[in-house]
């Protein structure tokens, strides 16, 4: 059933202000505009709202019993126009963000500083998850927007690169090569290598791009995520080469990170949106401060 607004407007104005000149004065339309209005509704319901004559306006009885449900539609109608408007001007409402773990808590904390001061009332969910279900997370709509690594194209992913961070060398500081200001790939003792899991994204392209080197690396232990990683690092258990933004700067005392060279493997990290999908006005103002900061 089509509605039609602008007549139902036009009728509730005339009853309430007695004519149609007051009408059309505050509706900012001809009189013209406005008899077209009227008719075109009544046209419509098939019945007369309006008696009118060269002196008067007077409601029909149908269009007295009409008034009441027609006026409450108008202020309904009209409150939740405003309150769009509202949300659209202040950026007000809660969204979802996908992020992968290390950019969960390298990256976003200084941008939701930022719009937790702008937008004080809002409500951000971080789904902190791999790659993988980062951008599942964006093509099924549970996450306005996502924070993760390249992958294939998609076409109904849209990917901008946000920032460059190098995988880093971590040991203990009691380690041989601790001392170093920076260690090379032919430093490396594989036999206390700590490697993540070939299934990673951040495996696939950590092997892609030593393979253009000549480079290959085999690990004595495997592990599923970075932050297990880390944790076998600080026991002692042996070395790993992962990204920058795995360990923040004394989480973990007697672990240090040194700079890996010959050559410098870096890894791009990709706002992720959903193609030809608008963003709500609060994930809309997230996105810019993001990109604000890093892109």
């Amino acid at each position: 059933m089509k509605i039609d607004f602008d007549g139902i407007q036009a009728f509730v104005a005339i009853a309430e202000l007695g004519g149609f000149g007051k009408a059309a004065e505050q509706l900012h339309l001809t009189q013209t505009a406005l008899t077209r209005r009227i008719q075109k509704l009544e046209d419509y319901l098939g019945v007369k709202l309006l008696d009118r004559t060269t002196r008067s306006v007077a409601l029909t009885a149908v269009g007295r019993e009409f008034l009441p449900r027609a006026k409450g539609f108008v202020v309904e109608m009209s409150e939740a126009i405003g309150n769009l408007k509202d949300l659209s001007r202040s950026g007000r409402g809660d969204f979802c963000v996908a992020c992968v773990p290390t950019m969960a808590s390298h990256a976003l904390p200084a941008v939701i500083s930022d719009y937790s001061a702008a937008y004080p009332g809002n409500r951000i969910r971080i789904l902190d998850t791999n790659a993988f279900d980062v951008r599942k997370a964006v093509l099924s709509g549970q996450a306005e927007l996502g924070v993760g690594i390249p992958m294939d194209a998609h076409p109904e992913i849209l990917e901008i690169s946000l920032l460059e961070e190098p995988y880093m060398f971590f040991c203990r500081q009691e380690h041989p090569l601790s001392a170093q200001g920076s260690v090379t790939w032919a430093d490396m003792r594989e036999a206390e290598l700590i490697m993540i899991s070939s299934l990673s994204v951040n495996r696939v392209f950590l092997d892609y791009q030593l393979a253009k080197q000549g480079i290959s690396l085999r690990g004595a232990y495997e592990v599923q995520h970075l932050a297990t990683a880390i944790g076998l690092v600080a026991a002692g258990v042996g070395t790993a080469i992962l990204p920058a933004s795995t360990l923040q700067a004394g989480a973990r005392p007697g672990v240090l990170s040194i700079p890996l060279v010959g050559p410098q493997v870096q890894r791009t990290i990709v706002l992720i949106l959903r193609r030809n999908t608008t963003l709500s006005p609060p994930a809309q103002a997230f996105c810019e401060l993001l990109r604000a900061r890093y892109a």
